[in-house]
């Protein structure tokens, strides 16, 4: 594994490695401190972060790695300079690069000029840096990942096309409830329908009640994300019929979990009631970005644990 960009690059066996290790990371912090010693991790951030930030920086230093983190002023890639300049400008100093940008070109473009490898920590087409952090706490939740309906609510953004490839290969039920015009983008349902080893669903459902009937988990995210504030105030209108609340809670399963990858908009696309309710596992979540960082980091670099 050179980079990674998304995770439909990977097979369920994979993404169920993936899930091993950050588990055991969890578990066994001790076993992995120092294991990237004399590494050097970038953290390249053209968009805000909290958890994306924080989790990689913490994560590479437990480690052992040295960070350097580059604000979006300091390189201003495509603009100061050329993508392909900076990758491999970069590459001579660097063993991994962490970039949180825009347009997914951005990722691939970096990648392809890079000798090291470049994590995708967010792209306006993928999040799978945040995705593997909720399938591992949905295994943890739930004990199991075959075999579940997720249903995601709102806006059919990168999350959500990440969710899909997850558990297209994990062999769960992926329902998807969005306002018409809104839902995930056709071409990636259809890439994902495609990869090899497909074993669940993806269904795209009329309405935020059908997506949420029995479901074992349900899954929102903002209706308005970064570079689309112009338009919140029109998707408050559109949306205003896919808020996870408590009467939706009340269609899914007796046992069924709330995740919310965060920053959330409260009383927007998810009520104070539902967020801070006995069904939210929302901030294990966020802690479990962490844990999966590490894993990154570990399966890229690959790194002997003492």
């Amino acid at each position: 594994m050179k980079h990674f960009i998304s995770l439909h690059h990977f097979n369920a066996g994979q993404l169920r490695d993936f899930i091993a290790l950050s588990a055991d990371i969890k578990k066994n912090k001790g076993r992995y401190l120092k294991a990237l010693k004399n590494r050097h991790v970038g953290i390249l951030f053209q968009k805000p972060s909290l958890r994306t930030k924080t989790s990689f920086c913490i994560g590479a230093m437990e480690l052992g790695a040295n960070v350097l983190y580059y604000s979006p002023d300091e390189v201003k890639i495509g603009k100061r300079e050329k993508i392909c300049d900076a990758a491999r400008t970069m590459s001579r100093y660097l063993s991994a690069l962490v970039l949180r940008t825009y347009g997914h070109d951005n990722v691939l473009e970096f990648a392809k000029y890079s000798t090291v490898p470049v994590i995708n920590g967010l792209s306006d087409k993928y999040h799978p840096s945040q995705v593997l952090a909720d399938v591992l706490t949905i295994n943890e939740h739930k004990g199991r990942l075959q075999g579940l309906k997720i249903a995601y609510v709102g806006d059919g953004n990168n999350v959500c096309n990440s969710l899909m490839h997850a558990f297209a290969v994990l062999g769960g039920d992926f329902f998807v409830a969005s306002p018409k015009g809104y839902g995930p983008d056709h071409r990636v349902v259809k890439e994902t329908l495609s990869l090899p080893g497909v074993k669940g669903r993806i269904v795209l459902a009329g309405s935020a009640r059908e997506a949420a009937g029995g479901a074992d988990v349900l899954y929102t995210d903002v209706w308005t994300s970064m570079g689309q504030e112009e338009e919140a105030q029109k998707r408050r209108r559109i949306f205003k019929s896919y808020q996870i609340n408590d009467k939706l809670l009340a269609a899914a399963d007796k046992r069924c979990i709330v995740m919310h990858c965060l920053p959330a908009h409260r009383g927007e696309e998810v009520t104070d009631s539902v967020i801070d309710g006995k069904h939210s596992v929302v901030f294990d979540q966020a802690e479990n970005r962490l844990h999966t960082a590490k894993a990154i980091l570990l399966k890229l670099l690959k790194s002997k644990t003492r």
